[in-house]
């Protein structure tokens, strides 16, 4: 008997210290996964509280896990590699809606006229040019060639002077009541500023004054080809075709 209780006690003592063994070893394993090799924290005084995880360093920057982040609006708009800027105080504006057309005279004068051309001009619209149609020595033939020479578009069948504006507009030309550039048509209706009472007549503005009146080429069946100007003051009863 006394035998079996020794042969006890000494199973209770070898059970005991090998539970005591493995929780030791868990302990352990807890410490060093809560501590990664590297990391040190900061000792806190009895009852203070913190929501910040300190830092550690990664190559030359901090790395900080705070709760509280600094607004997008603060961020530096400079590259570690370069510099860059997210504003366009530098960019032309204007350049990103200039009119554009195939006839590179029409798209020059288009540049100029940008505060005044209709919305919705097509400056690429038919021009119905298939060649000089008209005879020889009528304004209309005149206004045809000194067009061409202009490197403007004129149509090839717009009828009597008198009809122009109305057979320009038919087409999408820029037809109003203002001399803007040189070679723009002036159309008048029928015995106007002493046109023909029949057909009316077409001319040329070949140059703007600084009153507002306008320098003419013109042509017409009694000239024999040949070209005369003038100067018109009363422009704002009279047509003018642009482009």
């Amino acid at each position: 008997m006394r035998m079996a209780a020794k042969a006890a006690q000494r199973r209770t003592r070898l059970l005991t210290g090998s539970a005591m063994a493995a929780l030791a070893g868990a302990a352990a394993g807890a410490v060093a996964f809560l501590e990664p090799a590297g990391l040190s924290y900061p000792t806190l005084a009895d009852g203070a509280e913190t929501s910040v995880v300190s830092s550690r360093s990664v190559g030359d920057q901090d790395v900080s896990r705070a709760q509280s982040r600094a607004p997008l609006s603060t961020v530096s708009s400079v590259n570690r590699e370069g510099t860059w800027q997210l504003g366009g105080e530098d960019i032309d504006t204007s350049q990103l809606s200039r009119p554009g057309a195939n006839n590179p005279v029409v798209a020059s004068l288009m540049e100029k006229d940008r505060e005044s051309i209709p919305a919705g001009f097509n400056p690429d619209h038919p021009t119905g040019d298939t060649g000089n149609a008209y005879a020889f020595s009528q304004c209309t033939w005149w206004v045809y060639i000194r067009r061409h020479q202009l490197g403007l578009p004129v149509g090839s069948r717009m009828g009597d002077g008198r009809m122009w504006a109305a057979s320009a507009l038919s087409l999408g030309y820029w037809v109003d009541n203002v001399p803007r550039n040189v070679g723009d048509i002036i159309v008048f209706q029928a015995g106007q500023e002493g046109s023909s009472p029949q057909y009316g007549h077409v001319a040329i503005v070949e140059k703007i004054n600084a009153d507002g009146s306008v320098v003419t080429s013109e042509c017409g069946e009694a000239m024999q080809g040949k070209q005369y100007s003038r100067t018109l003051t009363n422009v704002s009863s009279l047509q003018f075709i642009h482009y």
